[in-house]
């Protein structure tokens, strides 16, 4: 038996590594090179997933010398850099979904227009583009859709989310009134309900509740 057969090579703790190398490997793909193919390197631009093979010694060679941008101008490097930091994939703007044949496919609402009709009970395309979220609550006043903020808002006040502007103002100054210290002989144990209340309406003014 053989103690030095390469069928030991897969048990051996430190096994032949250039007997393995010289045994899989092809050949140096360099111009009158017969060494071992130990290492490979790209071809080039518009060559994608294609590689030379070649020895550790005329790998380096050729990485000396790779230019990945030869033959572009400054212009289109620069534009291929850009285009880089987003992966080379098309983008749009959030509320719009993306273009077909070169045009972006909108509905009167800046959704897209296969979606016009289909109804929207979680308010996604609301979310994303306002003025869907318009429409909706134009063509349906009375199921008006709420953000989650909103109703959290409209909770912490004690009110229903079919409340009006009007009662939310009545029960903001009713808890107003209720947990401020001065209609408490300065009892400021309900500070923070007051200022939670307050954080509450503030949040419904500003997206235009009341």
């Amino acid at each position: 038996m053989k103690f030095d057969s390469p069928h030991f090579d897969r048990i051996r703790v430190k096994p032949d590594e250039d007997r393995r190398l010289r045994a899989s490997c092809p050949s140096c793909d360099w111009p009158g090179c017969g060494e071992a193919a130990t290492h490979r390197a790209p071809k080039g631009r518009l060559r994608e997933n294609e590689y030379w093979r070649f020895c550790l010694a005329h790998v380096r060679d050729y990485n000396q010398s790779y230019n990945y941008f030869a033959g572009m101008s400054d212009d289109a490097v620069a534009q291929f850099q850009k285009e880089s930091i987003i992966g080379h994939r098309p983008t749009w703007k959030i509320g719009m979904n993306g273009p077909i044949n070169g045009k972006a496919r909108r509905g009167s609402t800046g959704v897209d227009a296969g979606f016009s009709n289909t109804s929207d009970p979680f308010d996604v395309f609301g979310e994303l583009g306002g003025r869907a979220r318009q429409d909706f609550e134009a063509r349906h006043p009375e199921g008006r859709v709420l953000r989650n903020a909103e109703r959290k808002a409209l909770e912490t006040l004690g009110l229903e989310r079919n409340a009006t502007a009007h009662e939310v103002k009545m029960r903001f100054k009713t808890l107003v009134k209720r947990h401020h210290p001065d209609a408490n002989g300065g009892d400021r144990s309900t500070e923070d309900k007051l200022r939670e209340i307050i954080q509450a309406y503030n949040y419904l003014k500003s997206v235009k509740f009341v």
